[in-house]
């Protein structure tokens, strides 16, 4: 149910900005594509550590309790809310720089969709993985020793597919 919960979450937010993106397709497809570039480069920037940037986020955790009143629709809240990307910290400026690419390319829906259910899917490997290693607290530990260069790569990456989007 969290997974389900957070590929919804994930599905609805790109859908949103998508449905936006409207409002942006009087812009010349130059100027639109250049916003795509800036953003993804400042993300790449501030990943790298190279560029101070506040990220507009609301950075706090789900409450607890949540989870608590019910389960399995706990787990479904908890997976949507995360999976929003709206009601909870996000660390990283790739998703920022896929859903300006999103809000700004005004193309068709295929892309916002796939954009969407990445988002869950990425969301929903770290507790997956972590499950399947079998020792959560090495996972850990070697998740803190690579966890910089990951989010710099995959920066880069979302970069690039944020330009694929604008085109």
């Amino acid at each position: 149910m969290f997974t389900c919960g957070l590929l919804a979450g994930g599905v609805l937010t790109a859908g949103v900005l998508w449905l936006l993106s409207g409002l942006f397709t009087p812009l010349p497809d130059v100027v639109r594509q250049g916003l795509i570039v800036a953003v993804a480069l400042l993300a790449v920037l501030r990943d790298a550590g190279k560029l101070s940037l506040r990220l507009p986020q609301n950075a706090r955790q789900i409450p607890q309790d949540v989870l608590r009143r019910h389960l399995v629709r706990g787990a479904l809240q908890f997976g949507f809310e995360l999976g929003t990307g709206v009601r909870t910290y996000v660390s990283a400026s790739a998703p920022y720089a896929i859903a300006a690419a999103v809000l700004l390319s005004g193309g068709s829906y295929a892309p916002a969709l796939a954009v969407g259910l990445g988002f869950g899917v990425g969301r929903a490997l770290t507790p997956a993985l972590r499950r399947l290693s079998g020792d959560g607290e090495r996972w850990d530990d070697l998740l803190a020793v690579r966890l910089s260069g990951m989010t710099v790569v995959c920066s880069a990456l979302i970069a690039a597919a944020a330009l694929a989007v604008g085109q």
